[in-house]
């Protein structure tokens, strides 16, 4: 090979090597291309998926009224306007549940907006679901403090503030002064009062009400919520939004 066509064969070789090396550099833009735009997509996906769970978990706002409520005979206690009779949510809850507080804190607001729209008759019904001590013996003074109220207004007070303060399930709690305390800032005046609360007066009313119902309405845990009868799916149950959607299509 004469030194011309060896340098044309250098030549050609450098070339190919040139034109290698581009489109090497050509495919790494490419998937970087394409990294960059799947990324975009995950990160809007898992945006979106974010925004829809935040949206359907946020706890609705006060609408500021509130439908009468009335503590029946037996201790379930009904909020409902006037006139409504259905559909009927029965929720079953322990004030010592942990997670009833946490319905407490994520749906409480959507059963009582219901109420108020006269879009449902809600019906409360405490229970003691605990065997063990002391979560049993705490639930047991709350329920029975709970009983000695005979206000709606008051009772449905009264509730909110047992779930806002409830103790920790391994330690004893919902002590008789500290009952008595909450009570006087529901707005509960009626004088026998404190020592209705002090006495224990309603344990056993408590707890037989507890042992009727739990077998009666099939209760395996707390909470649960049933909407005309059917147990309403906990997916549902502390999404506001879905809850909400669930009752008010019973309701038509």
């Amino acid at each position: 090979m004469s030194k011309g066509q060896r340098t044309q064969a250098k030549s050609a070789r450098e070339k190919i090597k040139e034109q290698q090396a581009a489109a090497r550099m050509r495919d790494r833009r490419r998937r970087l291309a394409t990294y960059v735009t799947a990324g975009a997509v995950a990160v809007a996906a898992v945006g979106l998926g974010w925004w829809y769970a935040v949206s359907n978990s946020r706890s609705e706002e006060a609408s500021g009224a509130v439908a009468p409520v009335t503590v029946q005979s037996d201790g379930s206690v009904v909020m409902a306007k006037q006139g409504v009779t259905k559909p009927v949510v029965d929720i079953y809850e322990d004030f010592q549940c942990p997670a009833c507080k946490e319905l407490e804190r994520v749906s409480s607001q959507t059963f009582k907006n219901l109420a108020a729209e006269g879009k449902a008759k809600v019906v409360y019904h405490p229970i003691t679901i605990f065997s063990q001590e002391p979560t049993k013996s705490n639930s047991v003074r709350a329920g029975s403090a709970a009983r000695c109220i005979a206000d709606g207004k008051q009772w449905l007070a009264f509730h909110d503030l047992l779930f806002q303060n409830q103790p920790s399930e391994t330690s004893p709690g919902f002590q008789p002064d500290q009952l008595v305390e909450w009570g006087k800032q529901a707005g509960v005046t009626a004088p026998g009062f404190a020592q209705c609360v002090t006495s224990g007066k309603n344990a056993q009313a408590q707890l037989s009400y507890s042992q009727k119902v739990l077998p009666a309405q099939n209760i395996q845990a707390t909470p649960t919520v049933k909407l005309n009868g059917k147990e309403i799916d906990n997916s549902q149950l502390f999404s506001p939004q879905q809850l909400r959607d669930a009752i008010t299509e019973a309701a038509k």
